[in-house]
Formats: structure tokens, C-alpha cells, sequence
């Protein structure tokens, strides 16, 4: 296949908007697709591993809708920001619009299935994602960065692509122009799909992928980001739960610790009294009163900045946009910021309300040099690559800079520059593609995208996290060893394990370990370099508050109108017996719920409108069966419904509702969402033949 030119593809989004604009102003109706180009896409390719989705998919499957392949690896801090805005639009468009992530990796550790899937978890992807390990989709498709869009029109084409982050608004935009046509044309099917979702597989755990950790000696308090529950769980050093600070809902609210809110927290500081938090999905940085147990906004708007990151000034703290902050620390009179977004070091003066960057052009690159330019992206000074984790020992700001795999250090002397610990800004070319797991002296020492980084004892040691180690660093020359793992992920103690570890923090000759991928806390003894797992009694998962969603046929659902049975009492029930006969090769989907619900309508000879909740208090059916949605377990084609009597003979019409989903035979990564739907009278009677009744339904 022909790689995509962004200049063309970009031109084709142009049209497409202008078209439609001039063709609703002049009332006329398009007759060609509103799109300069289009390149017919071929199949995916087999042998593929599928995550969210129960078997591979094929295009051709989704024909009839626009399908929206995002090209992301799951380290890269631009493919996460656009996240939430493919779930804007997955919200806006259930019917017309299908999301697969690309993944395409960049480290050697996201190649492995496992590990995506982990991630698929972490971030809460709701579509289907296809591990193109070997980037065959990558280069079919002519991408060249993370992230890339491409849109595939429902007959089968590609029409628009771009490099880099969107925006809701900008895909938004594309679909509105372009659904009138494909529907005017017929070319749509609207029919809701059903994917094998890893969220409702993934059991219940106390902590969440917890992402960093601080431990503070003086009071012998653990503070730990439950990123996945956004929440901060407050433990000592032996287990004991001391506080859960938010209530396990995602969002931005202030208040007491039952009522504030976060979004996947990450890093932490302590002064004093006052918790800071990074905040991260919210790109919001936060104050946690401990005496108070207040939780308050000190930075950010609740916006993405997605500008240009500005250098050398300072600016209103509650007034400026933030770019997804990943870690805090206290020093020098000042709050540091590791800002992951702009590729910069940032400092806050809290008690002036002031925020700016300290140090980083913006540029995402492992160079050595000055603090700040004069203007973004200027050369012959600093870049980090996605600083995700800070340290200090009071006269350097060591940095976890993560897509390059390295360690930094940053002067709190502004007349000082940048250097590296332990990386790649030595080299000429490839520093954000040289990464591995090789102990040694600075120059031959890999890493691979560290995220965790604490200064203890003299020492710097570091959360090696794809290669799922700890190791330590010499802050000096950068000889770099490891200390405990053995570069498989795992969750043993002896030998020690972990899992894409993320935070790190010491106090009392240990090291506490936020184990991100095995949901757990770990500590390491520093003297006997023994590892043991943290439980923190009585920490429970948030609560969950969503409600069932209430059944409502799909559009265009036939009702099937019976004639009158009459039914006898069974031990005081009638048994309605449910038959959803598919034409081969179709199949009830076994892995995807099944739900029905029965509701008395107006009688016989009337209009049937919705359930009337008033009529369920009356009729032989007992009510407390009624108006209720009820799941099939496990999901099948054929299940019996159980209806208790209040009345030994009456009369009244049921309203019978399944919503199930089917696919074809060995093909299940596409299943569709369907609904039957029967309006059935019937007569309890003492004299009837049975008190069973047949409800067939044929697709």
C-alpha cells in the first residue's frame, strides 16, 4: 500500500469540511464523498494478537462504519494525552464510529501482549487495540511518529490522517461533514457493536497500578498514589491504614478527603503538614491539608496547555494550563515539577501563587546544556524526553527522564547547566532509541524507561520499570548496577520480581516500591537486600456506583404480537421459555451479556406505548418481577423466565425484552448488539393446558 503524505491527507480533511459547508448552505445534497482523496485500505494482517476484542477483526467486518485507527505505544506521553479525546468521540458516535488501536512499540517491553494488555487496563482503553510488534501496520500505513490517526471511511478507503495529537473537535468536525452523505447513500450501518472489554475482566483489587510513593521517616507514614483508584492511600511503614484521601471518583473537586476528587494521581511531596500532589490526568497540581484534611487546587486551569511550552517567566498558578505534571519535590524554598507534556522541569513558588518552567526548551531529546532559552525549542540548551520522576540530595534535581531512558541531573545553581548521571546525551544520534538492561559504567549502563528515581544513603536508585528492576546508581560517575529483579516481569519475593515498577522511595534502610503492575507495595531491605510485599490491612477498592443501564430495544426492532395464552399456576409461577434461533453461521455471543426485562403494557386491543410504571402495582404477575433489568448467566440462546403470581387466575399483557449479542462462527472479535422484543397476553387459569409458554425469535 502507498504510505499516506500528511500535507495530502490533511488537504482531503480541508475539502471535506468546505464541502459540506457549501453543500448545507446551498440546501443541495452531495452525490461523490466529501473527501479529495481517497486509498482503498487492505486487510489487516493475520496472526495478529487482539486486546478488548474476543477474536482478530477484519475490516470488512465494520463496513458501513468509520473506523479510526490510532498508532500509539503505551510509554509515549502525546499517544496518552489523545486518550480521553478518542473516548470523546467513541461517547459521541457509538453507532457510526469504530477506535482500534495501533499499538506499535517503541521499547522492547511493549512488544509483549501481557504488557499492553496491562496498559489497555491502566488507561481504560475502550476499543480494540492489535499488537503490531513487528510494525507491519506501521509501515503499510507510512507512519513515522506517535501518535498517528488515520480514518477509514465505510466503504473501505482512508481519507484523512494525522501526525501527532488531535482534538475531539477536529475529528468532530470530519464525521459531521461527512455521516449526511454516507447515510443519504445508504452507505451506513448503524447497528451497535460489542467488544470483549479487559476493564470487565480485570478482579477487583485494594490498589489500583499505584504509581509513585513517599515515604516519610520522621513520621513513619507511606503516602501512595492509587493512580487507577484516584485516590491517595495513607499506610505506616508495617501496613496499618492511617486515611484513603478522595473518594475513588474520577474528577477535579476540592473538598474533605470523603468528598475530593482526583484523575490517575502520580507524584507526591511532603512539607509539613501539606501533601502535594500531582494530579496528572486532571493537569492539575494539588494541596492536601493533613490537620485539615482539606483537599484544595494550587495550579492549573483543568485544561491540556497544548501550546507552545513557555520559557522563562513566571505566571499565575491558577491561571496557567498545565501539561500532565508526573512528579513533585520540595526544595529550595520551592516546588519542583517534573511536566512530563512540554518535556520540562517546572517550578512553583507556592505562597505566590507564581508557576513556570526551570529548565528544558521543550524539545523531547537527551541534550546537556543551560537551564532555559529565550524562546521554545531553541538549540544549544537543555531537553528532557517525558520527566517522570524527581529526586534530590539539596544541590542537584535528579530526574527520572524516562523516554530516554536516562538520569539527569538539574542545578538548583541556575548558573550551573544540565548533565547527565547515567543515558544517552552522549551520543550523536538515535538517544531517544537506545535503551536496554546493561549494568556498568555510565557510558555502557542501559536503562529502559525509568520512571522512578530517589536519592538516599549517597546514592541514587532508580525504578528501572520495562525492565522491571530496581537498580542503584552512583550519583557521581554513573556506574549503574542492579539491586533486585531479574528483568522478567513477575510478582515473586524470592527471588524478588516486579512489574513495570513506577515509584520509588527510602526511609528507615528500606525502599518502598510502588509495584504498578502487580497492584501491590514492595519493600526492600537494604541491608539483607530482602524483598517482601507490603498488605495494607483493611484497604478496600472504591465502591462502585454505576447502576444498570436500562433496557430499551434497539431502533428498528420488530415486536412480535401473540395471540392470547392461557397459563395455569406452578407452584405459584409461569415459566415463559425464551428461544433465539440464529441463522448459521451466526451465534449467540457467550462472552457478552444477555439481558431481558418484562414489563406489563396496556391490555389487549390498545396502543402498546412504554412500560407504564403506575400498572406494574396491578395484574396477577407479581410486580417485584417487573421493570427490572435481569442479566443471563451464562448468556445463551435458550434460558427460561420465572415470573411469581400474586393471582391464582387474571388477565394482562407482558412486554418481553431481550438485548443480546451475536457473531459470526470463529469469528468473534465483532460481535453486534440485536433485541427482541415479544407483547404477550395471557390469562391465568386454573383449567389451562400448561404454564409454560414459548417466546421464538428468528434472526
Amino acid at each position: 500500500m502507498r504510505s499516506f503524505r500528511n500535507g495530502l491527507i490533511l488537504g482531503g480533511m480541508l475539502i471535506a469540511a468546505l464541502t459540506w459547508y457549501w453543500f448545507r448552505a446551498e440546501g443541495r445534497v452531495l452525490s461523490e464523498p466529501p473527501f479529495a482523496e481517497r486509498v482503498k485500505v487492505p486487510e489487516f494482517p493475520e496472526g495478529l494478537a487482539w486486546i478488548n476484542a474476543s477474536g482478530p477483526i477484519q475490516l470488512s467486518e465494520l463496513r458501513g462504519k468509520f473506523v479510526l485507527l490510532d498508532f500509539w505505544t503505551y510509554c509515549c506521553i502525546n499517544c496518552i494525552h489523545i486518550l480521553p479525546e478518542l473516548k470523546k468521540l467513541e461517547r459521541a458516535y457509538p453507532n457510526n464510529l469504530v477506535v482500534i488501536g495501533v499499538h506499535s512499540a517503541k521499547f522492547a517491553a511493549e512488544r509483549e501482549t501481557k504488557n499492553i494488555v496491562e496498559a489497555v487496563q491502566r488507561y481504560q482503553i475502550e476499543h480494540p487495540v492489535v499488537n503490531d510488534a513487528h510494525l507491519l501496520l506501521w509501515r503499510r500505513f507510512g507512519v513515522n511518529a506517535w501518535p498517528t490517526v488515520v480514518l477509514i471511511d465505510p466503504e473501505g478507503y482512508a481519507v484523512w490522517g494525522h501526525s501527532g495529537e488531535i482534538t475531539f473537535e477536529q475529528v468532530d468536525a470530519i464525521l459531521k461533514a461527512a455521516i449526511p452523505f454516507y447515510r443519504q447513500q445508504k452507505l451506513l450501518d448503524e447497528t451497535p457493536l460489542r467488544f470483549d472489554l479487559e476493564v470487565r475482566k480485570a478482579a477487583a483489587t485494594p490498589l489500583r497500578f499505584p504509581g509513585k510513593i513517599l515515604a516519610d521517616e520522621a513520621t513513619g507514614r507511606l503516602f501512595i498514589a492509587d493512580s487507577n483508584h484516584n485516590r491517595i492511600v495513607v499506610a505506616d511503614f508495617e501496613g496499618k491504614l492511617l486515611k484513603v484521601i478522595g473518594s475513588g471518583r474520577s474528577g477535579a473537586r476540592d473538598g474533605d478527603f470523603s468528598e475530593a476528587e482526583f484523575n490517575q494521581p502520580q507524584g507526591l511531596a511532603l512539607e509539613g503538614q501539606t501533601l502535594f500532589v500531582a494530579d496528572t490526568e486532571n493537569h492539575l497540581l494539588r494541596k492536601v491539608d493533613l490537620a485539615s484534611e482539606r483537599v484544595s487546587t494550587i495550579a492549573g486551569t483543568g485544561q491540556q496547555n497544548r501550546d507552545r511550552p513557555p520559557v522563562g517567566q513566571m505566571l499565575p498558578a491558577l491561571k496557567t494550563a498545565l501539561n500532565s505534571p508526573w512528579d513533585v519535590l520540595v526544595a529550595h524554598g520551592g516546588l519542583y515539577i517534573a511536566m512530563a507534556g512540554p518535556h520540562q522541569i517546572w517550578r512553583m513558588e507556592v505562597e505566590r501563587e507564581l508557576i513556570g518552567p526551570y529548565a528544558g526548551n521543550g524539545r523531547e531529546d537527551i541534550v546537556d546544556g543551560p537551564l532555559l532559552p529565550q524562546r521554545a525549542y531553541q538549540l544549544g540548551y537543555a531537553s528532557f524526553a517525558q520527566p517522570s520522576g524527581l529526586a534530590s540530595d539539596g544541590t542537584w534535581l535528579y530526574v527520572a527522564d524516562s523516554e530516554g531512558s536516562s538520569i539527569r541531573a538539574v542545578p538548583f545553581d541556575p548558573r550551573k547547566e544540565v548533565k547527565t548521571v547515567v543515558g544517552t546525551s552522549h551520543l550523536n544520534e538515535a538517544r531517544l532509541f537506545t535503551f536496554g538492561d546493561v549494568d556498568g559504567p555510565a557510558k555502557q549502563a542501559l536503562l529502559q524507561h525509568p520512571l522512578g528515581v530517589v536519592f538516599y544513603g549517597g546514592q541514587l536508585y532508580v525504578a528501572d520499570t520495562y525492565n522491571s528492576k530496581i537498580k542503584v546508581v552512583d550519583p557521581s560517575s554513573g556506574t549503574t548496577k542492579t539491586l533486585a529483579g531479574t528483568g522478567k516481569p513477575g510478582n515473586a519475593d524470592d527471588p524478588p520480581q516486579f512489574n513495570e515498577p513506577g515509584g520509588i522511595s527510602a526511609a528507615a534502610g528500606k525502599l518502598f516500591i510502588a509495584d504498578t503492575n502487580n497492584h501491590r507495595i514492595r519493600v526492600l531491605d537494604l541491608s539483607s537486600g530482602k524483598v517482601a510485599t507490603l498488605n495494607i490491612a483493611g484497604l478496600q477498592p472504591p465502591e462502585k456506583t454505576t447502576q444498570p443501564e436500562p433496557v430499551t430495544a434497539l431502533p428498528g426492532t420488530v415486536e412480535q404480537r401473540l395471540t392470547l395464552t392461557k397459563l395455569k399456576p406452578h407452584d405459584g409461577t409461569i415459566r415463559l421459555a425464551v428461544r433465539l434461533e440464529l441463522t448459521p453461521p451466526y451465534k449467540i455471543n457467550p462472552l457478552a451479556p444477555l439481558v431481558y426485562q418484562v414489563d406489563r403494557v396496556a391490555a389487549d386491543g390498545q396502543e402498546v406505548q412504554a412500560p407504564d410504571r403506575a400498572a406494574q402495582r396491578s395484574g396477577p404477575v407479581q410486580a417485584a418481577a417487573l421493570g427490572k433489568p435481569v442479566a443471563v448467566e451464562p448468556p445463551g440462546a435458550s434460558f427460561e423466565i420465572a415470573l411469581p403470581l400474586d393471582a391464582q387466575e387474571g388477565r394482562e399483557t407482558l412486554r418481553v425484552l431481550v438485548n443480546y449479542h451475536y457473531c459470526r462462527e470463529g469469528a468473534d472479535g465483532v460481535c453486534k448488539a440485536a433485541s427482541a422484543v415479544w407483547i404477550v397476553p395471557i390469562q391465568i387459569a386454573a383449567d389451562a393446558p400448561t404454564s409454560s409458554l414459548t417466546l421464538r425469535h428468528q434472526a
